[in-house]
């Protein structure tokens, strides 16, 4: 049995995920990591060839996705605690019984707020980029194996901060913190070599930023990949209240 509690954040690109690393990242309980499996990801998928950065992301990571959760998902660690940020797509040519080691929350949000902001950082976005299908896949094999994750729609964090980490820290069953709602602006120390193509806004931040609805004109081209993410998003959904 191991002792670390390893808590897998499964995300979406855009989805605060990284503000919710950062917000981990201040209990002295906790060690955090930033996608480790990212440049596996690279490298078993054609998303290198239009990744910004990521000749820069294949040079400073372990390639070898099964290395990766050896040791890191599955290692030692000083704390008590190891939070591990992650997208669901990289979930690539792995094997995911490692899964049934970890506690696992799947982070979300509504495809029309997400599909816009993404397609800024990369042009002409797929499935395989969003991630919106393998949320709903590593849902269901999590629930198959009895490890139902812990689904949670960023947008609830940005409405009710507060509450909502107590909630997700009460669910984990790790004592609240408050110094989780407040981090210092700028980058962080465990920051993958791709922040400065990403982190712009959570490098300005000093805390949640209050959920603001889109009201731009949705845009045209993406509007076919939106009805296959709402689909999943609202199957994964479903889920997340059975």
């Amino acid at each position: 049995m191991l002792k670390t509690k390893r808590i897998c954040l499964w995300s979406g690109p855009r989805n605060i995920s990284t503000a919710l690393m950062y917000s981990f990242a201040q209990r002295q309980d906790t060690t955090v990591f930033d996608e480790p499996l990212y440049a596996h990801y690279l490298a078993n998928t054609d998303a290198s060839e239009y990744h910004p950065g990521a000749d820069e992301v294949l040079a400073s990571q372990e390639n070898d996705g099964q290395k990766v959760v050896d040791e890191i998902f599955l290692g030692d660690y000083d704390t008590p605690i190891v939070f591990i940020k992650n997208m669901t797509h990289h979930l690539v040519n792995l094997d995911w019984s490692f899964m049934e080691e970890t506690t696992n929350i799947i982070l979300t949000r509504p495809p029309k707020d997400m599909l816009p902001s993404y397609a800024k950082q990369v042009k002409n976005p797929t499935m395989q980029d969003v991630g919106y299908e393998k949320h709903l896949e590593v849902a269901k094999y999590l629930k198959a194996v009895g490890k139902k994750p812990l689904i949670v729609d960023a947008k609830d964090i940005l409405q009710y901060p507060q509450s909502r980490l107590r909630e997700l820290c009460g669910t984990l069953g790790i004592p609240f913190d408050e110094g989780m709602l407040k981090w210092p602006a700028g980058p962080r120390k465990e920051d993958g070599v791709w922040a400065k193509y990403w982190y712009h806004n959570v490098h300005r931040s000093t805390g949640f930023r209050a959920y603001k609805s889109k009201n731009d004109p949705f845009p045209e081209e993406l509007e076919d990949l939106l009805e296959r993410s709402q689909e999943a998003y609202d199957k994964l959904m479903k889920m997340a209240g059975d």
